[in-house]
């Protein structure tokens, strides 16, 4: 009855925003709940479920949205024409350099060959990628200056976008997991800031800070909607207008995708943590020694759960970039893409992946919804000032503040009076 009643609680606070401002907003609320959602449950997986300290969940969910560039949009033939082959080598030649320097030193034991290996290699990589890069960049600079992607379908980016988290995991993952707790975050911040980094320095990637728009999409366009005239005969059945009719169309169509991957991936979730796969994962949890003395391969275990939880952030970075419509390395902010999804999973109830979603819904409601309401607040309460008076200004400016106040208390009241979550873990 809890959790029905806490999941009712939040369908009727969406459907007050429907009915009290406009149902495209309280679409736009579903659907970046259902994102959250998503984002919730990887980060549930690896803290919930295995205790992993990941606080680097931002770069996931950006490589996500790297993916569908890299899947969707339509290949540049003259950029790959002018270098691409070129960086491709370099790339490979990178990867190899780094493969053979750690063969040398896990072999021979020789670190001054080892530096030769990563000196010499480095030199080249740079003589093969600095040229392609600027040929590349040279194209078209204001609309392309990339390699662009494979022109896929873009409902192929977004497991495409989870596996390329994946992939980036697994090298964190042999490099950071044997670190202490606090450690593992540190260092999962610090790569996640690289991986922002490359995003918006390497134009050639994905235009970098010039962003990547007009992405493919899944659904219609609403101009197409409006021009079709069954649809705007559909529509005026319904007493609508075809604007409105089709902004909401989209939104739905939307609404039902993100759904749809959110049960799958719950239902797995489910399945996973009742199974003895997910009661050996909390006795790892709960203790690492006791698990070892029994035959555990922890390190394995770490490292694997650190994989499926990267590649849950990576399709919702993926399924967020495609709603967006458009790429923007800038957005991806660690206030947003990793503090805010660690609330979302504390508030809802850590290790309980009812509770993730409960949080990924509930704390998005209220980060879009506290801002207009502290405003509407300070409307009120300066309704009497005099204007021109500075306490009025001051007031009224604070207001902004309110959402990470909000978050703070609310994240307070819920650690004091119920310490594991709202739904907390059985």
């Amino acid at each position: 009855m809890r959790t029905f009643g806490l999941f009712a609680l939040v369908a009727v606070l969406i459907l007050g925003t429907g009915l009290l401002q406009s149902w495209n907003a309280a679409l736009l609320i579903l659907n970046m709940g259902l994102v959250s959602a998503v984002m919730a449950l990887g980060v549930n997986l690896q803290w919930g479920i295995a205790g992993l300290f990941n606080v680097g969940v931002m770069g996931f969910v950006a490589l996500g949205g790297l993916g569908v560039v890299l899947t969707s949009t339509a290949p540049v033939s003259e950029a790959w024409a002018a270098g691409g082959m070129r960086v491709i080598g370099a790339l490979l030649l990178g990867a190899a350099t780094v493969i053979g320097a750690v063969l040398v030193w896990t072999r021979i034991k020789n670190g001054l060959l080892t530096a030769a290996v990563l000196v010499v290699g480095f030199f080249v990589y740079r003589w093969l990628l600095d040229p392609g890069v600027e040929a590349i960049e040279a194209i078209n600079p204001a609309l392309q200056g990339n390699l662009g992607g494979l022109g896929l379908p873009v409902l192929l980016a977004w497991p495409i976008g989870g596996l390329l988290a994946a992939g980036a995991a697994w090298v964190i993952g042999k490099t950071a997991l044997g670190l202490r707790s606090d450690y593992l975050a540190i260092a999962t911040l610090g790569i996640a800031e690289i991986i922002i980094a490359v995003m918006k320095n390497e134009d050639w990637l994905a235009r970098g800070v010039k962003n990547v728009i007009g992405l493919p999409r899944p659904v219609p366009y609403e101009v197409d909607l409006q021009n079709d005239p069954s649809f705007v005969e559909r529509a005026a059945g319904f007493g609508l207008d075809p604007t409105t009719a089709s902004t909401l169309t989209v939104k739905l169509g939307y609404s039902m995708l993100f759904a749809v991957v959110l049960i799958v991936l719950l239902v797995l979730a489910q399945l996973a943590l009742n199974s003895p796969w997910g009661r050996m994962m909390r006795a790892i949890r709960d203790n690492e020694t006791a698990a070892r003395a029994m035959g555990k391969d922890v390190t394995f275990r770490h490292l694997q759960v650190f994989i499926l939880g990267s590649a849950i952030c990576g399709v919702a970075g993926a399924m967020m970039t495609t709603l967006d419509g458009q790429l923007t390395p800038s957005s991806y902010q660690p206030l947003r893409y990793t503090f805010l999804i660690w609330v979302m999973v504390i508030v809802g109830g850590s290790g309980n992946n009812l509770g993730a979603v409960l949080g990924g819904f509930l704390i998005w409601f209220l980060w879009v919804q506290v801002e207009p309401m502290g405003q509407a607040l300070m409307g009120l309460v300066t309704s009497g000032m005099a204007d021109g008076s500075a306490l009025k200004a001051h007031l009224q400016d604070s207001a902004q503040h309110l959402r990470l106040l909000t978050m703070g208390l609310i994240l307070l009241l819920v650690l004091r009076f119920s310490p594991r979550g709202l739904l907390p873990e059985r």
